[in-house]
């Protein structure tokens, strides 16, 4: 069973999200509208809906690619690359960690 306590993103994600937003701001590159909404959203730890847990588990299955960037270092604030903003606006990896979890809790339920 998926509580509303598992759909309220982790202080760890939020921190993250906060960031992703902060380095957009300064840097004026990475995420899209969407991931800024999303990023908003996350940083005030809103809960989010077992659609959204979806879609923010579909977003790093489909961005993992973007950590292979040559032109910037991964992880890099002082020049971050634009994957590397919009995987924080999304909750970096501690994001993709508690997404991935309530997944499937909520496909087991389903079942």
């Amino acid at each position: 069973m998926v509580s509303k306590h598992d759909l309220t993103p982790p202080a760890a994600v939020a921190a993250n999200a906060k960031k992703g937003l902060e380095l957009r701001e300064r840097f004026h590159r990475g995420g899209t509208d969407v991931g800024v909404g999303r990023a908003e959203g996350l940083a005030a730890r809103e809960p989010v809906s077992a659609d959204d847990i979806a879609h923010i588990a579909s977003y790093f299955a489909r961005h993992e690619v973007d950590k292979s960037t040559h032109s910037h270092k991964w992880g890099d604030d002082e020049n971050p690359s634009p994957g590397y903003v919009a995987w924080l606006l999304w909750g970096g990896d501690e994001g993709r960690t508690w997404a991935e979890g309530v997944k499937r809790k909520l496909d087991g339920a389903a079942h």
